[in-house]
């Protein structure tokens, strides 16, 4: 029997004679019984987060996952209370479990929420649209902070609160600079810059490393892996499906905002059986585009995608008043427009942990046949 073998049953045995006590300490972990024990995270989609485990401590390295020779992000995360030798001094060293976090957006929100540790949230950004009970609960009782919006945090705020983290967004123009000053460690997400559906949901993995619930984060991401990769399958035999082109967006300001051929709102339609309209382009980001442009493309399409706040009942005759144009579409014409109300709808909270969701409310909409009983939660075709 080797070395390994005879340390983990080692450790074992000894857990096993040992009695029962309320408490133990960090310090007392041995490499031994983090080898045997401890439960890994192993990114399989993301390509925004790497992870690399040492005996007492492990290391995140974060990157662009659109940018490879983007700046990358490096941390070390130990056992509170532990001060383990054999860091690189490039790793910012980060006490986990983490207690207590700062979200700056509604995706890092919902990561908290799928683990079911909304108690971790002591500090969020913008409520508008904010559905989660727990935390609309905790901002009531004062057990969660308004910290005020990007560019314009209050600090002050922020200090009185002491998380232990603060998730930032760091390629957005979010005003981030003035919170290096508070001392606290700011940690990106850059789940929002993933470009597919189960990339961006497995960073759910990411928070349940940082709050020590790698087991729940693995359990969780593989039943919605699981179930999406089932439904995506359904739309594998492409000479059997006629398939559909659609394309998004509405016209603002004069410009219309529409994201490129390898985005993640196109590989979302590739996978649920749907060629998007710029699907030839090479862009991965926004694309402004001009109302010629896009008609010249889509006017034939037989879906448009739209998501808003509309105040009231959105229609078609709403539509058509914002621009007389509208109506030409022939999906306007024949009723293909896929609409969600963000007003009534959790669609940035919850979406981005409920990927299986989202392709099971396309399906059934691009693909009737294959879904006929599916009940849709955040799409649904425009009445």
């Amino acid at each position: 029997m080797n070395n390994y073998l005879m340390a983990c049953l080692g450790a074992f045995l000894l857990a096993s004679c040992a009695p029962r006590t309320e408490k133990t300490t960090a310090t007392t972990t041995t490499g031994s019984e983090t080898a045997c024990m401890q439960t890994e995270i192993h990114p399989l989609y993301a390509k925004g987060f790497r992870v690399s485990y040492a005996d007492d401590y492990v290391l995140v390295d974060l990157q662009d996952p659109q940018q490879e020779e983007s700046s990358t992000f490096q941390y070390a995360l130990v056992k509170r209370g532990t001060h383990p030798d054999g860091i690189p001094k490039m790793y910012t060293i980060i006490e986990t479990p983490v207690r207590s976090a700062v979200c700056m957006t509604s995706l890092q929100l919902s990561n908290f929420t799928k683990l079911n540790a909304q108690d971790r949230v002591v500090g969020i950004t913008s409520t508008r649209h904010l559905f989660n009970p727990q935390i609309n609960k905790q901002l009531k009782e004062g057990a969660t902070a308004r910290i005020g919006i990007e560019g314009n945090f209050d600090n002050e705020v922020i200090m009185a609160m002491n998380p232990d983290m603060i998730l930032i967004s760091p390629f957005k123009r979010g005003g981030y600079e003035a919170l290096k000053n508070v001392g606290i460690p700011l940690i990106p997400h850059l789940g929002y810059k993933e470009l597919t559906p189960l990339g961006q949901a497995e960073w759910i993995k990411f928070i349940g490393l940082l709050i020590g619930e790698e087991e729940l984060a693995n359990r969780q991401f593989e039943a919605l892996e699981t179930e999406y990769n089932r439904l995506k399958l359904l739309t594998a035999d492409a000479a059997a499906l006629k398939r559909p082109v659609v394309f998004s967006g509405e016209i603002r300001g004069g410009n219309w905002y529409a994201v490129g051929g390898q985005s993640f709102l196109a590989h979302l339609f590739e996978d649920a059986g749907a060629d998007y309209f710029l699907r030839n382009d090479s862009r991965s980001g926004g694309v402004t585009l001009d109302f010629e442009t896009v008609y010249s493309q889509a006017d034939e399409a037989d879906y448009w995608r739209i998501v808003n706040s509309y105040p009231d009942e959105f229609s078609y005759q709403a539509l058509k008043e914002q621009d007389a144009r509208y109506a030409d579409f022939r999906a306007f014409r024949e009723k293909g427009i896929i609409y969600c109300n963000m007003r009534n709808k959790p669609f940035y909270e919850s979406m981005p942990v409920e990927p299986e969701v989202i392709l099971a409310d396309l399906l059934h909409i691009f693909h009737p046949d294959l879904l006929p009983e599916h009940t849709p939660v955040y799409y649904e075709l425009l009445k």
